[in-house]
Parts: structure tokens; sequence; C-alpha cells
């Protein structure tokens, strides 16, 4: 019998190592899995790579792992959004790698990793320092940079309701980054906020299937 429900949060996280590249969902706090960020800091993982659109705020979720040390290298898009305190000192102190990637070529490069397939040419950062050490060429008169794929050992995303299969729905624009980062990532972790029973969820209601995702968990299961 198929059935992935975690017993609690840290159950879910517990099996990312030192090392691992975790994407993390969200656009600011919207999709943002804030209870799985908190209990991936409790399970103790470090030197992570994180894949995100933002470098967290404040003083929680992804601020927090970063306020601790856990985070070796951050690949988003936009690390300077109002109060991302914790990140501006650590890059300015040199302790923290970046890798700044426009928005819809992080969606793209992420995209193509979940979907199988190669690198790809796309005009955003051509001529300026995003594609210095990058293929560059002119086709029909426009310049374009070459992009590789983007895939992950693991993501972390917010969704609404799942079943035990896995198969997840979300809410308004907490959707965001969560379709396509379960994709790409070779163990796709969920929070939701409802866990229904197997068939309750409309087939065309299901906007990320089951075998895109390893684990699904109560985002107030504390174990």
């Amino acid at each position: 019998m198929i059935n992935k429900v975690a017993a609690s949060l840290s159950e879910a996280v517990a099996g990312i190592g030192d090392g691992a590249s975790v994407m993390v969902s969200g656009f600011g706090d919207s999709g943002l899995p804030i209870e799985l960020t908190h209990a991936l800091l409790e399970q103790g993982a470090t030197a992570l790579t994180i894949i995100s659109n933002n470098a967290g705020t404040g003083d929680r979720a992804l601020a927090a792992l970063l306020a601790a040390g856990r985070v070796r290298k951050m690949v988003c898009t936009y690390p300077k959004s109002s109060g991302a305190h914790v990140f501006a000192s650590l890059y300015k102190a040199g302790k923290i790698e970046l890798e700044l990637v426009p928005q819809g070529t992080l969606l793209e490069r992420m995209r193509a990793g979940g979907s199988g397939l190669g690198p790809f040419y796309t005009p955003t950062g051509y001529g300026t320092p995003i594609a210095d050490g990058k293929e560059q060429r002119i086709h029909e008169g426009r310049g374009y940079v070459l992009e590789q794929p983007l895939r992950a050992d693991f993501a972390l995303v917010r969704a609404y309701q799942a079943d035990r299969w896995g198969n997840l729905t979300y809410r308004l624009a907490g959707r965001g980054f969560g379709p396509v980062m379960c994709m790409a990532a070779r163990h796709a972790i969920a929070q939701v906020d409802d866990l229904l029973p197997l068939g309750s969820i409309a087939p065309e209601a299901v906007v990320t299937p089951g075998i895109f995702v390893a684990r699904v968990v109560r985002k107030d299961n504390h174990g």
C-alpha cells in the first residue's frame, strides 16, 4: 500500500544530509514551507545549498537557517528583499556564496531539470555580469545566454491538500514555485494544511501528481 504520509515534520526531513541541495518554495512568505524549514533547522543538516526565490526575511524560516550557519550557498533571484538582514550580513562578511539567477531563468532551469531536458538559450542576462563565464551567441540579431538545467537533492514545498499517494493541490498564489520544484528535486517533501482520504481530490484538481512527491506531512504535526 502506497502511503507517503510522514509521522511528523522531523521524520519528513530526517533524510536531508550535510551538503545537500534543497529547493524551498515561496515568493516572500507566500507558499513558504515555514514549518518544514524549522524542522530542517532542528534536524541539524549543514553546508546546505538552498535554491529559492528569496534569501530569507526577518529571523524565521530561511533566515533562521542562515543565521545558524547551516547554509553554504544561496541560489536565488532576490536576495535583498525587505528584512533580508541576515543574508546581507553573511554575504558582506564573506561567509556565504551567492548565485544570482533571474526569476524567469530560475523557473526555466528547474523546469528543464524536472523534464529531463538539456541546456537552453535565453536572452535574459545577455551582455551583463549574469552571463559571465557562460556561452553567449547571436541569433537573428539578438543575443542569448546558454543556461543549464537545475536539479536538487530535495525540495521543501508548501501545498494546501494532499492524499496518502502524495497528490497535491495548492491555494491561490501559494502555488508559486511548488510544482516545478517537486519535478526538479529527487525527493520532494510537502507540508500541507489538510490530509484527505484517497479519492477525495478530483483528478482534474491535482496540480502536482504524487509520482513527483516523496513525503507529505501536516504542517502542525510536530510528533
